[in-house]
């Protein structure tokens, strides 16, 4: 009965369930953790999460002058910095090599770096735009954890990729950046499978809203990013803070979650999206003030390219 019970809890905490005591299976201290993004918002938010748990954060960002006032933040003990950016392979493999150098390891790795593009159709989406966001949000996870899966699984540490709700949740007017988020928990989940045997773990962690400058460029300072705010149900627009992610991100680390996902009002979607999205497509395709809104998004598109061109 108790190795069942051992191996049920386990499953269960796996998933991200919380349970009353369950015990800590990683503990950071003493540990080198990577981090995407990490000159701002959730990424900068968890590197001084981890820190703080006695964690050594190599911080990657493509801002270099946000990642030299996030090192004085932070303090100079146990901090690394290195400017690259996640779309270019060999920079990243470069960065890698870096800190594997300068630390003697790497032992957690978090693939947070992200963009949310501007709201656009894919009818009508700049393909370089569109190309943009896939090379950021998923090719630049590849580009982060392909150089260290080996370093992880040599130290039986942990590989966490940023998805988003938006990855199993309708995306109007922001196709590009649900693909590539999809995308993003189709790697991560595979990752988790790989390592597995290895004696290493991987997980994917979910955000419905962010209060990060990203969210609030492309849905409160933009007239149609307001509007398609405020077609979610009540529940599902509370925002949480970075510091919130970043506490969510490294408690899934301390148990080695296969997955998470924040704010809780989301996992009714998440854990029924087969029947949930088949109601929600079939809805969204009938709803007038849906196509209202994508009309009036492509005609907006319209106007800022002949613009454009007028100049």
């Amino acid at each position: 009965m108790t190795g069942r019970w051992s191996a049920v809890t386990g499953t269960v905490r796996d998933l991200g369930i919380p349970l009353p005591g369950r015990r800590v299976d990683y503990n950071v201290s003493g540990k080198v953790v990577l981090i995407t993004g990490g000159g701002d918002g959730i990424g900068f938010a968890l590197a001084r999460t981890v820190h703080s748990r006695g964690a050594t954060v190599a911080l990657v960002d493509v801002n270099g002058s946000s990642l030299a006032a996030a090192k004085t933040a932070l303090g100079s003990d146990r901090v690394v910095t290195v400017t690259a950016d996640v779309r270019d392979r060999e920079a990243m493999r470069a960065a890698a090599d870096s800190v594997v150098n300068q630390q003697g390891r790497v032992d957690v790795v978090v693939a947070n770096a992200g963009i949310t593009p501007p709201p656009a159709t894919l009818r009508q989406i700049d393909p370089a735009e569109f190309d943009r966001v896939i090379d950021v949000n998923l090719i630049g996870v590849f580009n982060t954890v392909h150089p260290l899966i080996d370093e992880v699984v040599r130290n039986r540490g942990h590989i966490v990729v940023v998805s988003s709700a938006a990855s199993f949740a309708p995306g109007v007017g922001g196709a590009s950046y649900m693909i590539s988020k999809a995308g993003v928990e189709a790697l991560g989940r595979a990752l988790r499978l790989e390592v597995a045997g290895h004696g290493a773990t991987a997980g994917v962690a979910y955000f419905g809203m962010v209060d990060t400058q990203l969210a609030r460029a492309t849905l409160d300072d933009d007239e149609i990013g307001r509007k398609l705010d405020a077609m979610l149900p009540g529940p599902l627009r509370h925002r949480i803070s970075p510091e919130r992610a970043a506490t969510v991100i490294a408690d899934a680390i301390a148990r080695r979650a296969g997955r998470t996902l924040a704010p809780a009002a989301w996992e009714p979607w998440a854990w029924g999206r087969g029947f949930i999205n088949i109601l929600a497509d079939s809805y969204l395709a009938r709803d007038t003030q849906t196509q209202n809104l994508i009309r009036e998004l492509e005609t907006r598109t319209d106007n800022t390219t002949r613009s454009r061109s007028a100049s």
